[in-house]
């Protein structure tokens, strides 16, 4: 009996080969069938034979994405070996500025982790992380806000609303307190938030 190996993405070296192995786990066949799966024309079956074979090492940030999200990925699986989080990145012409920088700083650094392994070295890199960090917490409030006004009108809707809805009122109580911090916190860091809650 013959037994199939998957080849893990996560540790492979090199974008192009770490979108073959996406592509191939994900039942891709072929660069033409990944190409077809893109809208528009910046990704071709072309572009995509010359990245895979590393032909290719430069992308347009717009390829990158589109190629991550055809293979229902993060970008950051494309651009570092995430499974090996102490190898050094293997992305072609970054400065040297980024020679230290391990997979694991790297991802902290790009995703504005403040609590990541990446160190920020200035007060201005601090306050646009912590900034990031408290739009992020906001997105999150809001959709627990959403989630626990629907859980009230529920309770309310079967007649369960004076017992179930007392303990949901306080949490919904809690999210609205936390919603205005952040809110005024990003207002007056100059964030334009108008519509984003609605």
């Amino acid at each position: 009996m013959y037994s199939v190996r998957v080849t893990n993405f996560l540790a492979q070296v090199g974008i192009g080969d770490r979108i073959h192995a996406i592509r191939k786990q994900h039942g891709i066949r072929s660069a033409k069938a990944l190409a077809e799966l893109i809208p528009g024309d910046n990704v071709t079956e072309s572009i995509l034979q010359n990245i895979e074979a590393g032909r290719k090492n430069d992308l347009l940030v717009s390829q990158l994405l589109n190629i991550a999200k055809a293979l229902r990925v993060t970008p950051i699986f494309l651009l570092t070996p995430i499974a090996t989080p102490s190898a050094r990145l293997d992305i072609a012409n970054l400065s040297s500025s980024f020679d230290d920088m391990t997979v694991v700083q790297f991802d902290a650094w790009i995703s504005g982790e403040p609590d990541g392994a990446y160190c920020w070295n200035t007060l201005a890199e601090r306050s646009e992380r912590t900034q990031l960090h408290a739009m992020r917490e906001l997105h999150e409030q809001i959709r627990e806000r959403r989630r626990l006004a629907a859980k009230l009108d529920a309770a309310i809707d079967t007649g369960r609303g004076d017992h179930a809805g007392d303990t949901t009122k306080g949490r919904l109580k809690d999210a609205d307190r936390r919603i205005a911090q952040l809110t005024s916190y990003l207002a007056s860091a100059g964030w334009d938030l108008a519509g984003w809650a609605d």
